[in-house]
């Protein structure tokens, strides 16, 4: 069943070529509203697809993803609140902040990665978790170089870079590289041996393979982009704080996943718009978010359980077959 969710026709150049075109057409809609609900869906997007390497490519799910977002967005907090405080912030020191969060996360997910390895299953998916809270609960109580769970406050960027239009377009540009980098991996031999573990971790041993190291390289890469993603988002909420390494965030790219399809690359992006859209109209009338949404996620996985890309591909398929 899992084999064949993932045995499907690429959709990932055309669905992800009409995403571009969407996204750079945003900023045409009035208000400042639309670009602050784009640049979410880009800084969240790209954090769902750091988690599908994790997931969708290599079968195992995480419950404390969210870990390594928070470590980026701590990282690039740190750095730039000393130069903002200082008021020497310039765009030097913005970028190194961004560049910072990438190692410090992929380290972090190296520690961790490799005890997570060593399981599969319920069991890699529960020490997700465990390491997760266990990292939450150290920035939570670490007052005095955190501010605990005050957060780090007064964060932002470069005087060109404060305009909602220029941050969101700086977003697009960041995620649209990592995406394609993230692309050009799960094309690459890396990729096709990551799917060999998903589909069969005993047939690809018996090639000789060292699973451990394969599984624990791409944990690490999956790090490093979600330590990407959270550097982005200290910028444009203006804060960080220990909510964003909880249980609770790490959750967030599981929806998206499953809401866009994890069968398919641009699944999760997918999933952001839908997932991050909701959010912002569904809180504006009700408080009822998290029963919206778990009906929502309890549909998809009754009766979509392939995402919604899967519709698109089953009407391709059939397309194909009647051509035929």
């Amino acid at each position: 069943m899992i084999k064949s969710l993932f045995d499907k026709v690429d959709l990932t150049p055309p669905v992800l070529l009409v995403l571009g075109v969407l996204f750079l057409l945003l900023p045409l809609l009035p208000g400042e509203f639309p670009l602050v609900v784009g640049t979410e869906i880009l800084i969240l997007g790209l954090f769902a697809l750091s988690f599908n390497l994790i997931y969708g490519y290599m079968g195992q799910i995480s419950f404390g993803h969210a870990a390594f977002f928070g470590l980026g967005a701590y990282t690039s907090a740190l750095i730039l609140r000393p130069m903002i405080e200082a008021g020497q912030l310039g765009y030097v020191g913005f970028f190194l902040a961004l560049a910072a969060a990438v190692p410090v996360s992929a380290f972090g997910a190296l520690i961790v990665g490799f005890f997570c390895v060593r399981l599969t299953g319920i069991y890699f998916a529960i020490l997700s978790l465990a390491f997760g809270e266990l990292l939450f609960y150290i920035v939570f109580s670490w007052y005095s170089f955190t501010k605990g769970d005050d957060g780090i406050q007064g964060l932002m960027a470069p005087s060109v870079l404060k305009s909602g239009l220029v941050y969101y377009y700086f977003t697009l540009a960041v995620v649209v590289m990592a995406a394609l980098l993230l692309w050009k991996i799960t094309r690459s031999p890396f990729g096709f041996t990551l799917r060999m573990l998903r589909d069969n971790q005993n047939r690809t041993a018996f090639l000789g393979i060292d699973i451990r190291r394969v599984m624990l390289l791409n944990f690490v890469i999956a790090g490093a982009f979600a330590g990407l993603a959270g550097a982005l988002w200290g910028p444009f909420q203006r804060s960080v704080s220990p909510a964003l390494l909880g249980w609770h965030q790490s959750g967030v790219p599981v929806f998206m996943t499953l809401i866009g399809g994890a069968a398919h690359f641009a699944g999760p992006l997918v999933g952001s718009i839908i997932y991050t859209a909701l959010n912002a109209y569904v809180t504006q009338f009700t408080t009822y978010w998290s029963l919206t949404i778990g009906l929502i996620i309890l549909g998809m996985v009754l009766y979509l359980p392939g995402g919604l890309l899967s519709v698109l591909d089953g009407w391709r398929q059939r397309r194909r077959k009647a051509g035929t």
